[in-house]
């Protein structure tokens, strides 16, 4: 799709949440030159030419950080990222420019370029430190998720044993200083607790950038109906997620199956990379079952029955997972989700909600990029 038609493109999709960052640490050494996005490759599930076909105008991009890496090196990984990130947009200029806002969301959008932000993933990244945060919000970072697959010692993880029974109180205040300094509070990868504690604190609209319903698939990563129901008061936006495990029971009992054998055999069942390194042998023994793409539409349509039509978006998690729903398989392949989904009945406007509406609405509710007053403790560092 050319930057005239993106422009144009009634569905330009604003997605909450890419890896694409990681996976150019992962396989190309952070080496930009090494990585041809404009030409493409074929490697990776999102590049330049497919993100044009795909209709995408905005993207949070994931300055992700495993949870193997803790304190100091935690804080120095995501900084890495967000260098990572700037150095991709500097790289190409007439493609991607960092947005910062709702406005400036708007305005590349309109200029053919895809607004860029960022998003941490994990918040074992600002080493329980609201120094760090606020640091991350100064360089660009708009927000924060509040655990990735393991807990933070303030917040539970949806794949972990509880701790915190939720949020702790630093947790809450966590939650807090993101809303007073506009960072999203982003609750995927949180326990039902932890969702259900923030949504108690929060004053503006949090989100969830890469998880669809527990209704449909019962996987701990996705949300309660309560929850969906919390988020619609809250005026927050659950982007429905496109992982395998995460849309389809067969593929989430498949996936049950593998993690509980790499904690047979003594790896730590949280961490991708060693749940990834058995993953073949797994599969040659239980072949893989395949998610749909009706199936994220199911997903999708649950989200708006439960919550509303105001409060659903699509954060497909491109780049972090190694399979995909047939018909999802990069990123040039949204326009095939907004055609079933036509296909079922949504209108043109249902369709712009969902694909940037909801959470350009969200950014400026949440008065993301603006900080609101002092910290509690005095001037902000």
């Amino acid at each position: 799709m050319s930057r005239d038609e993106n422009r144009l493109f009634p569905t330009a999709v604003f997605d909450g949440h890419n890896d694409l960052p990681w996976a150019l640490r992962k396989h190309f050494d952070s080496d930009l030159g090494r990585a041809d996005l404009a030409a493409g490759v074929p490697e990776l599930q999102t590049d330049l030419p497919r993100l044009r076909t795909g209709g995408v105008g905005a993207q949070f991009w994931s300055v992700y950080v495993p949870h193997s890496l803790a304190g100091p090196a935690a804080v120095a990984t995501v900084l890495e990222q967000v260098d990572l990130v700037h150095r991709l947009a500097g790289r190409h200029p007439d493609d991607l420019e960092i947005a910062l806002d709702a406005a400036d969301v708007q305005r590349i959008m309109a200029s053919g370029r895809i607004a860029s932000l960022m998003g941490a993933e994990g918040g074992h990244a600002i080493d329980s430190s609201l120094g760090v945060l606020r640091m991350l919000q100064a360089i660009g970072v708009r927000y924060l998720t509040l655990t990735h697959n393991a807990n933070v010692g303030w917040a539970d993880s949806g794949t972990d044993q509880p701790d915190a029974g939720g949020l702790s109180d630093f947790g809450r205040d966590v939650v807090r200083e993101m809303q007073r300094i506009g960072m999203l509070v982003d609750l995927s990868h949180t326990s039902a607790d932890t969702m259900r504690d923030a949504l108690a604190v929060a004053a503006d609209p949090v989100i969830f950038s890469h998880s669809s319903a527990f209704a449909v698939c019962r996987h701990p990563r996705n949300v309660p109906d309560d929850v969906l129901r919390t988020l619609a008061g809250n005026g927050g936006v659950c982007m429905v997620t496109f992982v395998p495990a995460f849309v389809s029971q067969d593929c989430a009992d498949w996936r049950q199956g593998l993690v509980a054998d790499a904690g047979r055999r003594g790896l730590d069942e949280r961490n991708i990379a060693a749940v990834e390194s058995i993953t073949a042998e797994w599969e040659a023994a239980h072949p893989r079952p395949r998610a749909r793409l009706s199936q994220v539409a199911d997903h999708v349509e649950h989200v708006r029955e439960v919550a509303g039509i105001e409060h659903v978006g699509l954060g497909g998690d491109y780049d972090g997972t190694s399979d995909l729903p047939d018909g999802l398989a990069d990123v040039s392949c949204y326009p095939a989700l907004f055609a079933e989904l036509r296909h079922r009945g949504w209108s043109d406007g249902d369709c712009t909600a969902l694909a940037h509406g909801n959470i350009l609405r969200v950014l400026a509710d949440a008065k993301v990029g603006q900080v609101r007053g002092l910290a509690p403790d005095g001037p902000r560092p």
